[in-house]
């Protein structure tokens, strides 16, 4: 069965980009996207998602609000900050919101992939963090 991703970003442009990517994985599917930190925690409250992938800078609320909330709702669901701003100063931030990993968008999708495979594999959620 395919493990169930979350994306929220208030970039459509990006959300579409990561969808895109991450279905021609075999083994992923995208059950829903966000615009918003809010709509993050709605979203994941009715999907249950098995991994939510947030970026950082969002209106309404952001990345790292959303995470806090998300790490309350669905505690031993991965999340993954996707963030055009990265430093070892939001790491911490990061860690102490409850998001799993940091992945810069320069960095590209193939990272990013990187991390969605090592956080949804068994191995992973037991090792994950920054």
């Amino acid at each position: 069965m395919p493990k169930s991703i979350l994306i929220v970003d208030d970039s459509a442009a990006i959300r579409k980009f990561v969808r895109t990517f991450l279905e021609t994985q075999h083994g992923f599917e995208v059950c829903g996207e966000g615009a918003d930190g809010v709509e993050a925690v709605e979203k994941a409250r009715e999907l249950k998602p098995d991994l939510i992938v947030l970026d950082l800078s969002m209106p309404r609320m952001n990345g790292l609000g959303a995470a806090e909330a998300l790490r309350q709702l669905l505690p031993m669901v991965p999340i993954i900050l996707f963030t055009a701003y990265k430093d070892a100063v939001l790491n911490e931030h990061a860690l102490a919101a409850g998001v799993n990993s940091v992945v810069s968008k320069a960095d590209g999708v193939e990272i990013l992939l990187s991390e969605v495979q090592k956080l949804t594999s068994v191995a992973g959620l037991a090792n994950a963090g920054l």
